[in-house]
C-alpha cells in the first residue's frame, strides 16, 4: 500500500493549497482538540484524515481551518510548534486513560479529590448528578462545572477535559 504523507500533500499542492487567495503563510493555532481518532478531513490539504485537529485563524481569511499537524506548521511556519502541541495532545490522550484508575483521596464529605497538573480536583453529586471544582495551586483561582454529568467517573473525566483545555490556553 502506497501511503502519502501530509508533507507530501503540501508539497504537491493538493487542497487549498492550490487555492488563489487562501493564505499559506502568517496563521495562528488558536486551538488544539482530540477527536478520540481520526475522523475528519483535514480542510488545508483536504486529503489526511486527522485525530487532532489544530484550529488555524488568520487575519485575512474569515474561517478558522480544521488541519492536521504537518498542514498546521505550513501554515504557522513553525513545524516544530505544531508538532509539539500534537505531542502534548498525545500525552494528554494517555493521561486521560489513565484519570479513573488514578488513586482519588476522600473528604470528610466522602467527595473524591485529587491534585494534578496543578489544580486540586474535587468531585461531588450536585442535584440529579455529579459536578466538579478546579481549583489552581499557583493563584486559587477557581473554576465550578457549568453542567451536571451522570455519574462519578463522567465528572472526572469532564474535569481532566476542562484542566487540559485550561492548560491548552495557558500554553502549558
Amino acid at each position: 500500500m502506497n501511503t502519502v504523507t501530509e508533507d507530501e500533500l503540501v508539497a504537491n499542492r493538493r487542497g487549498k493549497w492550490s487555492v488563489a487567495g487562501v493564505p499559506h503563510r502568517g496563521w495562528l493555532c488558536v486551538d488544539v482538540t482530540d477527536l478520540g481518532q481520526p475522523s475528519v478531513e483535514c480542510e488545508m490539504c483536504e486529503s489526511q484524515t486527522i485525530r487532532y485537529v489544530h484550529h488555524m485563524q488568520h487575519p485575512g481569511y474569515l474561517a478558522v481551518l480544521q488541519v492536521g499537524c504537518i498542514c498546521a506548521g505550513y501554515l504557522e511556519g513553525n513545524l516544530a510548534a505544531s508538532n509539539a502541541r500534537e505531542a502534548s495532545m498525545k500525552s494528554r490522550a494517555g493521561k486521560r486513560i489513565r484519570w479513573l484508575s488514578r488513586r482519588w483521596k476522600y473528604s470528610t464529605k466522602g467527595n473524591p479529590h485529587i491534585k494534578a497538573d496543578g489544580f486540586r480536583v474535587t468531585v461531588y453529586p450536585r442535584g440529579c448528578g455529579w459536578a466538579f471544582t478546579l481549583v489552581s495551586i499557583v493563584d486559587a483561582c477557581i473554576w465550578h462545572a457549568r453542567i451536571n454529568y451522570p455519574d462519578m467517573c463522567v465528572a472526572k473525566l469532564a474535569a481532566f477535559d476542562s484542566i487540559t483545555r485550561l492548560k491548552t490556553k495557558s500554553g502549558g
